[in-house]
């Protein structure tokens, strides 16, 4: 298992601590793999999930940061979303 995606996947456990985020969504990091975040909390996997968001390792830790919103990723075109908009909506709210 990738040291990065374990990271990740520890550190988006922590920041939805308290969510309520009820689907599910995979974020899809180029050139390492997925992670999964459901009602169980995030995971590494490449489950199929209800939206796939997916950008590279430095824009993906910059949304996790908070250095970078993830609306704005979408819209400069660092992150491409796959899969139910409104998911991708409620989860960018839930990570803020």
């Amino acid at each position: 298992m990738n040291d990065i995606l374990a990271q990740a996947a520890e550190a988006l456990n922590e920041k939805m601590q308290g969510a309520d985020f009820p689907a599910s969504a995979k974020f899809a990091i180029t050139g390492l793999g997925g992670i999964v975040l459901d009602s169980s909390g995030a995971r590494v996997s490449d489950d199929d999930a209800d939206v796939t968001l997916t950008a590279d390792a430095d824009t993906f830790q910059d949304i996790l940061s908070g250095e970078l919103n993830p609306t704005n990723a979408f819209m400069s075109g660092k992150l491409s979303i796959d899969g139910d908009m409104g998911i991708a909506m409620q989860l960018a709210s839930a990570l803020a």
